[in-house]
């Protein structure tokens, strides 16, 4: 069963070497979207920690085993090379080289190939050989620096930030578009894609704002970063909380109005008074149920939603409506993003089990060598 699917790229073929983070996340994003993608599995698993079974970074995909350390390895890789149209990898800078399967080997085995390396701290500079990981990354591009409380330290978005939005998807954003190149006509690339770069990337406007004096060079103080007593969260009676996103005047007003604190909020505009007016919203958000309170305001314009939990959130009446989440599997997850009205992603499969797909990948691709020798021996894992 091949695993090409109807999105809009059904009919590309992705080779990813197997890694753990914001490599395999880019290639489940191409997966979604109709590639066709083989998960180069290494003997022993990743290293994830978690049950192959429930690594939905892996859905989507198929999976052979190849040892690169054995001297059939990197011809395997390399004939799967040949006949795909991109290729990812998480190695550290001279690793994929050091293993045959590096950009010079494998463009000179298909020139068209779109060669997408995923790192941390890039191909190089003085920090390209050290260990890292998403929270290294975002600290030092100030994007760590910037979330949190004025009177705490900065507060880590899980890795969402570095890995997957600086990481992931500008990988994603770079091997499509050099396949465009290499489709128009021209030859194939390498894409060096850093999370340091991406991350950065992401705070274009915060560096537009902060050149032009809107914008504090510290944590709380801003519009957008939890300083704004009407661009924040506030603790409800029953320990949950309520998040506020009323920047414009009209949705302030009714933001308010909703409230019932008319008469008690301060000149939203006198920053000197935002304190008190911070306390006037917290107190009256404390007077009641997350419950109660988004009852209240559903259906308003006052951009007020209740905080919702990974376990809660698939059941909110919006996102079940859209079928946000899906069920495969058994497994509740998050559905393929974006929605395309002609040529729609799903999910296809489950999550890869490692070396399961070796002879289906070996017919679908024409390599009847990949289905011999102990280099693509399924894994079993825990």
């Amino acid at each position: 069963m091949t695993a090409t699917g109807t999105g809009p790229l059904a009919g590309v073929r992705v080779v990813e070497l197997a890694g753990i983070g914001p490599g395999p996340f880019a290639a489940m994003l191409l997966a979604d979207l109709g590639a066709d993608v083989v998960r180069v599995d290494r003997p022993g698993g990743a290293g994830l920690g978690i049950a192959p079974a429930y690594d939905l970074t892996n859905r989507n995909k198929r999976s052979v085993v190849v040892d690169l350390k054995e001297p059939e390895g990197p011809g395997l890789v390399l004939d799967l090379v040949e006949r795909a149209d991109i290729l990812i990898e998480g190695y550290r800078p001279g690793v994929a080289e050091r293993l045959g399967v590096g950009p010079e080997d494998c463009l000179a085995r298909n020139p068209g190939l779109v060669y997408g390396r995923m790192t941390g701290w890039g191909q190089d500079g003085p920090l390209a050989q050290r260990a890292g990981h998403d929270i290294s990354y975002i600290a030092i591009t100030g994007t760590l620096g910037m979330i949190g409380s004025p009177d705490g330290g900065p507060t880590v978005p899980a890795n969402l930030v570095g890995d997957y939005a600086g990481g992931s998807l500008y990988l994603v954003i770079g091997v499509l578009a050099a396949l465009q190149h290499a489709r128009g006509g021209g030859a194939g690339q390498v894409v060096d894609a850093a999370i340091v770069d991406g991350t950065a990337h992401l705070a274009t406007m915060i560096h537009g704002m902060l050149a032009a004096g809107g914008w504090q060079d510290r944590r709380g103080a801003n519009l957008l970063d939890g300083g704004c007593p009407f661009y924040g969260t506030y603790e409800t009676s029953d320990g949950q909380y309520m998040a506020v996103g009323a920047l414009e005047q009209q949705f302030y007003d009714e933001f308010i109005r909703l409230l019932g604190i008319e008469d008690a909020a301060p000149a939203r505009k006198d920053l000197a008074r935002w304190a008190e007016l911070r306390t006037t919203i917290a107190d009256r958000f404390r007077t009641r149920t997350r419950e109660e309170w988004t009852a209240l305001f559903e259906g308003s314009d006052a951009c007020v939603a209740p905080v919702l939990s990974l376990k809660e959130a698939p059941h909110h009446p919006h996102l079940a409506a859209r079928a946000t989440f899906a069920a495969h599997g058994g497994i509740t997850q998050p559905a393929p993003a974006p929605r395309f009205s002609a040529t729609p992603g799903s999910v296809r499969r489950p999550p890869a089990m490692p070396g399961a797909d070796t002879a289906d990948v070996a017919r679908d691709w024409d390599l009847p060598g990949l289905s011999a020798g102990p280099a693509s021996t399924p894994v079993q894992e825990a």
